[in-house]
This record gives C-alpha cells, structure tokens and sequence, in this order.
C-alpha cells in the first residue's frame, strides 16, 4: 500500500520534512482514508502519524588560525606615527625651500639632520631655526 500522498499532506499540516512524518503500521487503514488535513490532525492526537524529533546536527568546530606573515595584526607605536606625520610635513617645507633656492645646500642637510634627530616640536619651531641660520 503507497502512502506516499498522506506522507507529504501530513509533512505540509505540521510544517515539517517528509523524513520525519512515521506512520502507525498497525492503523494503516484509517490513515488511507484520510483525505483532508483535519483529517490528518485527528489522526496525529490519535498517535495514527507521528513526528520524529529534530536530529540536529554536530556543532561546527572552529578551524585554528596560525601565526604567519599574513594573519599578525599589530598596533603601530603612536610615537612613531607622530614623528613620521611631522618628519614628511617638514621634509616637504624644506624641499621646496631647496626648490625656490632660498636656503643653501649645506643648510638644507643640516636641517635634514635635524629633522631625524626629532629636534622640532612643530612647523613653527621648524620656522624659528630657519631664520636663526639665514
């Protein structure tokens, strides 16, 4: 007897997969006559057609990262950021200084050196040794 049809009418009533729909062998008869999905309902209180539970599945386990090139995220020194910021701030002031030729080649070096030796607070401080020099 092929009871396909009640299986997926009984599987649309509760909203659940036709795998989990289990019906009663010995009430066969009465589930073959069943034609509507109050019919079905009754027949579910009845414990004519079961529902199997929810198998579930395995929790996923997270895959380790490894510690390579890529993957290390890691904080910059906010000194070193500061200095950078300043340092190509006052390098580019003193290039087209150089460009205008309003400062002289050994001045220009000197100054450079300066600026990596972090010997300036500001562009102002920067500006008070220019004209210290000229």
């Amino acid at each position: 007897m092929n009871l396909e049809k009640k299986k997926i009418l009984a599987a649309k009533t509760f909203g659940v997969g036709m795998g989990r729909i289990v019906l009663n062998q010995a009430r066969l008869a009465d589930i073959k006559e069943a034609i509507t999905k109050q019919d079905i309902r009754d027949l579910f209180v009845d414990k004519a057609i079961l529902i199997k539970p929810i198998k579930g599945r395995k929790t996923k386990i997270k895959r380790n990262t490894r510690r390579r090139a890529g993957s290390i995220k890691k904080r910059i020194n906010k000194g070193k950021l500061e200095y950078m910021r300043m340092a190509r701030k006052l390098r580019k002031n003193l290039a087209t200084l150089k460009r205008k030729g309003s400062i002289k080649n050994e001045h220009y070096w000197k100054l450079r050196k300066e600026i990596k030796a972090r010997a300036f607070k500001d562009k102002h401080h920067f500006k008070e040794r220019l004209t210290q020099l000229q």
